[in-house]
């Protein structure tokens, strides 16, 4: 019998191990550093209510503006008590602010480098600008930040640290992160893109997120473009993933050898999983960095909705952009859903198909939040004021099952309405008229009172402000200190023997489960890719992290 090392856990880790006897190895790739941590947070502006579907919610409701960074909001600090202010006059408690466009920071403190956007200079930092200010005032700040694309322009970013500089198109071999589609193109629209199949593009993905975390004392976290590109060669087509060492580590998987087509499903569900593992990844390494951070994400709603759960699986975002958000709710890896349900709400006269789908969506999300929250994300720039308002009230009312959302977002600050949403107009006297027709009684809302007319506390999450399970996350490294890449997990509980979930290892040999029940749980490798028993034994307590690392030893000859 082979005994295999443990590497030192910090204290914080609620973990005890026993490992047994690991033989042999498996390919993987590099391993890099873990997140910062160890900052204390403050408790966020948050108040408390009832786990389920809210359809008494009263006056905690999650309502936000979305803040572009591509227009005002940020850019220096009178801009900032502008928006606050802004927030606070329409009854909102909560600003989702991007901070990360395009592999850049409107901040000083993170793993992307300072914008190139022309705010103020240092040392101002427009995310620390935004949550002293912002906090002083009862509102929430969390940073919105760009998961996958990188850059736009024509010309490089100037700063040589971005990632468009070291590991884009210009880059060779696995430097090269950048996501191409299946006729060779490298760029959709105007953007380039991180491959979410690539190892380290997808933990450069997370360190965005967790470099905020640790350094910022935000209230959450938002994540956008967290999916694969538009810009498809047909529709249902999901064309792009095909940086080649995403395809060679598919094919590792499958022991394919073969190019797969963009419509291929073991290819579409291979992808997906990539999506998920980092959605995964960035909860739980959040989590511990601060317990108390919500997670959120922008999810899309393109075409029809789905009526049943069964038909989630033909949805265009299920099968175009691979990104199943269901999923990731049911699991339990979000803890807010914030679905951009952008229709247009007129003409009224039948048939309207945007009207329809916003209702169908607007259901299946509200019935869809398992032990998590959701928040309709509306589109203000496609509709005038009066119609926002119908919408805020149908984003608010109960579904025909009764389950109500956790509140609203608007997109966005910039863009209060249609007529603003035109090149070079202003949002001013848009936004203005919005806050009335929100706050106070108007024309524009024939219902009493207003939607907003007092102000709301946001809701708690119960599940980690009165947490009843734990977490497990956990990292497997051959004998060389490579990760063991795309390797079976299995977890048990060692009381009853049953099996309690299975993961499979990303390409930094990382692994994570969610909400188990306190207990003591026995780690499984799969014994085919480590050639023999990989087992590791931890205990999880409510409202901890236990975490786990094996490290394989040669096999005995």
């Amino acid at each position: 019998m082979r005994i295999c090392a443990v590497r030192s856990l910090p204290p914080s880790a609620f973990v005890l191990l026993l490992l047994f006897m690991i033989v042999g190895s498996a390919p993987g790739t590099s391993w890099g550093s873990p997140p910062e941590g160890g900052r204390f947070f403050p408790e966020p502006v948050t108040a408390r209510m009832d786990e389920g579907g809210p359809a008494a919610a009263g006056a905690r409701e999650f309502r936000a503006y979305w803040v572009d960074a591509f227009g005002p909001g940020l850019y220096d600090p009178r801009e900032i008590d502008a928006l606050v202010a802004d927030a606070r006059a329409a009854h909102m408690n909560a600003l989702i602010v991007q901070v990360g466009r395009r592999g850049d920071c409107f901040c000083n403190r993170a793993i992307m480098p300072r914008t190139e956007a022309g705010i103020a200079s240092l040392p101002f930092d427009p995310l620390q600008t935004l949550i002293e200010k912002a906090h002083a005032q009862g509102v929430q700040v969390h940073a919105w930040i760009s998961a996958t694309a990188i850059w736009s322009g024509e010309a490089p970013p100037r700063d040589p640290r971005h990632v468009f500089n070291t590991h884009g198109p210009s880059a060779t071999g696995l430097d090269n992160w950048v996501m191409l589609r299946s006729d060779g193109a490298d760029r959709g629209g105007p953007d380039y893109y991180l491959d979410p199949g690539h190892p380290a593009a997808a933990e450069y993905i997370v360190r965005m997120y967790t470099s905020i975390v640790a350094n910022y004392e935000v209230d959450g976290v938002n994540l956008d473009r967290i999916r694969y590109p538009d810009y498809n060669l047909g529709s249902n087509e999901p064309s792009w993933g095909y940086n080649p060492v995403a395809v060679a580590r598919f094919q590792a998987a499958t022991g394919r050898s073969d190019t797969p087509a963009p419509d291929d499903p073991e290819w579409g569900d291979w992808r997906r999983g990539q999506i998920t593992s980092i959605v995964r990844r960035i909860y739980l390494e959040a989590f511990a960095i601060n317990p108390r951070v919500r997670v959120s994400a922008d999810t899309i709603t393109y075409g029809d909705g789905p009526q049943t759960r069964e038909g989630w699986e033909r949805t265009r975002p299920y099968v175009e952009v691979l990104q199943d958000w269901r999923g990731w709710m049911e699991e339990g890896i979000l803890d807010l859903n914030i679905p951009m349900n952008y229709r247009r709400e007129s003409p009224s006269a039948e048939p309207n198909i945007q009207r329809r789908a916003f209702e169908e969506w607007n259901d299946f999300v509200k019935d869809h939040q398992y032990r998590r929250q959701a928040a309709i994300g509306l589109a203000f720039f496609l509709n005038d004021i009066a119609a926002t308002i119908a919408q805020v009230r149908q984003a608010l009312a109960p579904s025909a099952s009764q389950n109500a959302a956790y509140g609203w977002a608007g997109f966005s600050y910039r863009a209060p309405d249609a007529v603003s949403s035109q090149q070079g107009a202003s949002g001013d006297a848009g936004r203005a008229e919005l806050t009335r027709a929100l706050t106070q009684p108007s024309g524009l809302d024939q219902d009493m009172p207003p939607a907003f007319a007092s102000p709301a506390a946001v809701p708690d999450m119960s599940w980690k402000a009165r947490p009843t399970t734990g977490h497990l996350r956990g990292t497997v490294l051959r004998p060389d200190g490579v990760p063991l890449d795309q390797a079976r997990i299995d977890l048990y509980d060692l009381r009853s023997g049953a099996l309690a979930g299975r993961r499979i290892t990303d390409g930094s040999g990382w692994f994570g489960f969610v909400d188990l029940k306190p207990g003591a749980y026995k780690v499984v490798v799969d014994a085919a890719v480590a050639r023999g028993a990989a087992v590791a034994r931890a205990s999880v307590a409510a409202g901890g992290l236990a975490t786990v690392s094996l490290v394989l030893l040669p096999t005995s000859r």
